[in-house]
């Protein structure tokens, strides 16, 4: 039950670190240094990185392709879900962690529509003819909230232990490739990386309690 508390304390704390930031993101040292004069805040550190990096289309199209995998990983578990609903005939039935992850991702795809919507900033750069809304950097998102919720539980659905390390230190690698990768590329600012962290580790922490309290329940 402590583990549990504080599993949820971690993931209240995560969550308003995040919001806290996106705010001052938004709100402090706003200067219009973006494509056609657009407004982005904490300008002086935004526009450090983004002199020091430039754009590099090559690690723009690796994080691109390479962003395809953590849906992999979606179909996977996906997969697994509709085998026990078929095997089991209830949604009652299914694995609460599967339910749970499913859910944990429409709330991830909420929070994507969400900063659609509501822009904190836009690229640096203009792709496609188009200024875009670049926070937080949704293949940041992507790749900390697919691949880290997929090591929380891996354990449960790879029984082979030496397959499921194997697996598990690819997917640490793949992560580490598409948020590395994202900076250098230059088509986002470092507060939507730092955004994207900050926002991925929350929904992290709010899913490894839900799936913590489920064992404490079992």
């Amino acid at each position: 039950m402590r583990k549990l508390k504080k599993h949820w304390k971690e993931a209240a704390i995560l969550l308003l670190v995040a919001i806290v930031y996106t705010l001052l993101v938004k709100w402090v040292d706003v200067g219009a240094i973006g494509p056609g004069k657009t407004k982005v805040g904490w300008q002086i550190l935004n526009g450090f990185f983004h002199n020091l990096i430039g754009k590099n289309m090559f690690f723009y199209q690796l994080t691109k392709y390479l962003g395809v995998i953590p849906f992999l990983i979606v179909a996977f578990y996906g997969l697994i879900g509709v085998k026990q609903l078929i095997e089991k005939k209830s949604l009652k039935k299914v694995d609460k962690r599967i339910i749970a992850l499913g859910v944990f991702y429409v709330i991830v795809g909420l929070v994507y529509i969400f900063f659609e919507k509501v822009v904190i900033n836009c690229r640096p750069v203009i792709l496609d003819g188009v200024i875009e809304p670049s926070y937080p950097s949704s293949h940041t998102m992507l790749a900390l909230c697919i691949c880290l919720s997929s090591i929380l539980i891996s354990k449960y659905y790879i029984k082979n232990e030496k397959i499921r390390k194997i697996v598990d230190y690819a997917t640490i690698a793949l992560m580490i490739i598409l948020v590395v990768g994202r900076i250098l590329s230059g088509v986002h600012w470092i507060t939507d990386i730092i955004g994207g962290i900050l926002i991925s580790l929350a929904l992290v922490s709010i899913y490894r309690a839900s799936i913590q309290e489920e064992e404490e329940i079992i």
